[in-house]
């Protein structure tokens, strides 16, 4: 079954499509990383030829330690991807986390993104859903790839059709992750066009006590595996200095590191669909 693409302004997602980019820090820290770095991406992602879609949080709800930062929250921290949207002219997509937040995350975000540990909440996924905006739905790491069809059940059930998966790794025994690459293909087989989260794969949940650690140069290898697998895009967390990020720094790649990177998965890309093999 090939997937039914999925449109976002002027991007396309799906079969017979370019990769496409998902790609910002974790959490929106100030307005002058996340400007830099959405700059940053937009430039190098135009220069190069991939579609790209600004990802930031407002609010990281699901932080191991209360005490860690969690992000400006809703109406500060959407003043600030609408911004980006207007001046940048790039797509942004953020998680809501509430009921609640939808419809007025709705009025500013291109894509709304349900988050991996929401991903089985029925009235959350319906109420998103509902919007009739694109969706992006990370597959919890307690799922597996075939438990999809209820979600895409659930989604669907509301006439939105307008629905992206994002596989990011399964949980392998405390605070590590695994990647199955055959969930590509078997959620790709439902017909919605699938995202690869590379570095959330090589997030090591809560590994270091109060803070989730990772293996972040473990992310372009996994990446490059997945757009081989037959992937419609690459989710990736990215910062100046991903050292000293609030969020997820571990697993985070570093801008320099990207273009390289990104000219590899094109390729791979390419020469999948030069041969026909992306079903």
């Amino acid at each position: 079954m090939t997937t039914a693409p999925v449109q976002i302004g002027d991007i396309w997602i799906g079969h017979g499509h370019p990769l496409v980019l998902i790609a910002g820090p974790c959490v929106i820290e100030s307005d002058e990383i996340t400007f830099q770095t959405a700059e940053f991406l937009r430039d190098l992602t135009r220069r190069i030829g991939i579609p790209f879609i600004f990802k930031s949080s407002y609010d990281k709800a699901n932080r191991t330690s209360i005490h860690a930062y969690r992000g400006p929250g809703m109406e500060k921290g959407l003043k600030t991807l609408a911004r980006i949207k207007q001046n940048l002219g790039v797509p942004v997509l953020s998680d809501v986390h509430t009921i609640e937040e939808t419809v007025t995350a709705g009025e500013i975000l291109d894509v709304i993104q349900v988050p991996a540990f929401l991903c089985r909440q029925t009235d959350f996924i319906l109420a998103a859903a509902r919007l009739n905006k694109p969706l992006n739905i990370k597959k919890g790491q307690f799922l597996a790839p075939w438990d999809v069809t209820n979600i895409i059940e659930k989604v669907t059930s509301t006439g939105n059709r307008q629905l992206i998966v994002t596989e990011r790794g399964t949980s392998f025994g405390y605070n590590n992750l695994v990647v199955d690459f055959r969930a590509i293909k078997i959620v790709r087989d439902t017909g919605v066009p699938v995202i690869f989260d590379a570095t959330h794969s090589v997030q090591l949940p809560g590994g270091s006590g109060d803070h989730s650690g990772g293996q972040r140069e473990y992310a372009p290898l996994l990446a490059r595996a997945a757009v081989a697998a037959g992937a419609d895009g690459i989710f990736m967390e990215v910062h100046p200095d991903p050292d000293t990020a609030l969020c997820d720094g571990p697993n985070s790649l570093p801008l320099d590191a990207l273009e390289s990177l990104l000219a590899e998965l094109i390729a791979i890309r390419q020469a999948i669909e030069g041969n026909n093999e992306i079903s």
